[in-house]
């Protein structure tokens, strides 16, 4: 019988303290480092929970001096020892440092190469060697935490939604219909049905309504989801997602549900206490005043609109072209200009607009006496500068940033300024939480490739209930039982009041530019299902891998998911994707790519 199966584990490596001295212990681990003072070896013997010293003295036990002798980096060993006291060695910085163990017996379990980086956290090793060798960067501390951290919220989650407020966690199909709405859906060929594919659910939506008119009443699922885009910081092809159903719920349900939800698990995660019930502004608000519709709200910042104030009465050439073809001017106004170099302003803020669409960004300094100097300075007569002024609140020192063009290039550009701006004032306080209940937004974008509308959030979201009659009138106007939750800039979660009559279903799909027959091919039988008493329902679906990174303090979401793919979407650990051989292919009834 070897090691493990005479000896169990007494408990993890970086657990052991001081009133622990005078037990025996049983570890296991990876050598984390290995250090010879004077014929004394130390190990620091590292699993999952931190480290713990091994000490061998060679007058101790012969053997186990021996073996240690020949342990080195990420070898797994096992040891048996008394814990003893360190004294005068004590190390405050790991929760260990004042104990060791005085190890009797050691086995070796596995050998193992030089690895490619050091396990340990502030590497300067490059990503894309970290994630080739994931397994072992998966080791380092910094992320180890990560996943315990993970483990924990998902943990949260069911006990929360299950265990307090009746949930039943379902689940719902991976291979399922493609009905291509929004992203590009990722494709798997079906060898029985020849010429027929499924898709990769981008989510659960119509199967979470379907369990509603099932009567399943309350559903949550922690679901994957997969969508073909292109990747950056904070997507993922594959992603995790927390879903939502409730049947016979309003918006307010769903508000004092989730934000009881978030409550908890920033409460247990984190020991910060949220203030509910969370604050709301409609979509509308946050576009006019944060330039987004996920407003970091850990500042204030606000942009002004100056379209009134200057229109017919400005000179400045580039406001009055702007205006006379519809668009509209801004202002953001930055108190502590003197923060703001010319480089700033003639470089670094208009490129931070440029992919936006922002041509340029015109500004004005506040001088001593109120006196104007920049771009903007002379197209302005004396009368507006003072209302304009008076708008903003300007004082000496101050700088206004204005810009002029139509109200989706000015909003989305003056917005991505504001954290331009906010990030060099110091104001991205990461220990604070601004959350917020974004409602309100319209039914309908208009997609001017196609000359078309398009759902805004997704075709299944209801109108307002009392924007109905505009749906045959003016249905640009309509605004959606839709709302959003934000926390720092960053969309937690989206969801809706859905739609449950099919009559209304049916008009969606018509104003979308779905014909009758297309709805039918792609929706047909979540349409049947419609038909049969479906109860009135919403729901809402929060990214769980968005959420970890926020709560881990993450720069990535591949620093929360154990196993990401590059911005490539390709995995470097397992080199997926790859090429199938021919028969594979045949037996798909596809015919292989011949490049």
């Amino acid at each position: 019988m070897g090691f493990i199966g005479q000896h169990k584990r007494t408990q993890g490596n970086g657990n052991y303290r001081i009133g622990q001295v005078g037990q025996q212990a049983v570890v296991y681990g990876w050598v984390q480092s290995y250090r010879d003072h004077g014929g004394v070896i130390f190990i620091d013997l590292r699993d999952r929970t931190g480290f713990v010293q091994l000490r061998f003295e060679p007058s101790h036990q012969v053997e186990a001096h021996k073996i240690a002798n020949m342990a080195r980096t990420e070898w797994v060993l096992a040891a048996r020892g008394e814990v003893i006291a360190r004294g005068d060695n004590i190390n405050p910085k790991i929760p260990t440092g004042e104990v060791e163990i005085l190890v009797d017996e050691i086995e070796i379990l596995s050998e193992a190469l030089t690895p490619p980086f050091e396990i340990k956290d502030g590497i300067d090793t490059g990503e894309t060697t970290r994630l080739k060798y994931r397994y072992l960067d998966l080791r380092r501390p910094e992320l180890n935490r990560n996943f315990v951290a993970r483990s924990k919220a998902t943990q949260i989650t069911r006990q929360y939604f299950c265990g307090e407020h009746d949930f039943l966690e379902l689940e719902t199909p991976i291979l399922m219909k493609s009905t291509p709405e929004g992203a590009r859906d990722y494709l798997v060929p079906s060898r029985v049905h020849p010429g027929n594919f499924y898709a990769l659910p981008q989510s659960p939506q119509q199967f979470k309504q379907l369990l509603m008119v099932s009567g399943m009443d309350r559903y949550m699922q922690i679901c994957r989801c997969f969508r073909d885009e292109d990747l950056r910081a904070d997507r993922q092809p594959e992603f995790t997602q927390i879903d939502l159903e409730m049947s016979f719920v309003c918006a307010e349900d769903i508000y004092e549900i989730l934000q009881g939800y978030v409550a908890r698990v920033w409460r247990e995660m984190l020991g910060v206490e949220l203030q509910l019930p969370l604050p709301r502004l409609t979509y509308t608000e946050a576009m006019d005043k944060y330039g987004c519709d996920k407003p970091d709200l850990r500042f204030d910042l606000p942009l002004t609109d100056l379209t009134e104030i200057l229109r017919g009465r400005v000179e400045f050439r580039v406001f009055a072209d702007v205006l006379e073809r519809g668009g509209i001017v801004k202002a953001l106004y930055l108190a502590q200009g003197d923060a703001f170099t010319r480089k700033d302003l003639d470089r670094t803020f208009p490129q931070e607009a440029a992919p936006f669409g922002a041509k340029g960004v015109a500004w004005a300094r506040i001088g001593a006496n109120g006196e104007w100097s920049g771009p903007v300075a002379k197209g302005l007569t004396d009368e507006l500068r003072a209302e304009v002024e008076a708008k903003l609140g300007t004082a000496e020192g101050g700088l206004i940033l204005f810009l002029a063009d139509k109200a989706s290039v000015v909003n989305a550009s003056l917005g991505r300024l504001r954290l331009v701006a906010a990030e060099r004032l110091g104001l991205l306080d990461p220990t604070k939480w601004a959350f917020a209940w974004v409602t309100d937004f319209p039914m309908f974008e208009h997609d001017e490739a196609e000359n078309r509308f398009v759902a805004m959030h997704h075709p299944f979201t209801s109108p307002r209930l009392d924007h109905l009659d505009k749906l045959d009138t003016d249905p640009g106007s309509v605004l959606a039982q839709a709302y959003d939750l934000v926390v720092n800039g960053v969309e937690l979660g989206g969801g809706s009041i859905r739609i449950h009559r099919s009559d209304v279903q049916k008009k969606i799909f018509s104003l979308i530019g779905l014909s009758d027959e297309e709805a039918r091919e792609k929706f047909g039988f979540f349409l049947d299902a419609l038909k049969y008493g479906t109860p009135p329902h919403g729901g809402i679906a929060l990214g769980l891998d968005r959420m970890m990174m926020l709560i881990t303090g993450s720069d990535s979401l591949r620093d929360v998911i154990a196993f990401p793919k590059t911005q490539k979407a390709t995995c470097l650990m397992s080199e997926s994707p790859n090429v199938v051989d021919d028969k594979q292919w045949a037996e798909l009834h596809l015919l292989p790519r011949r490049d």
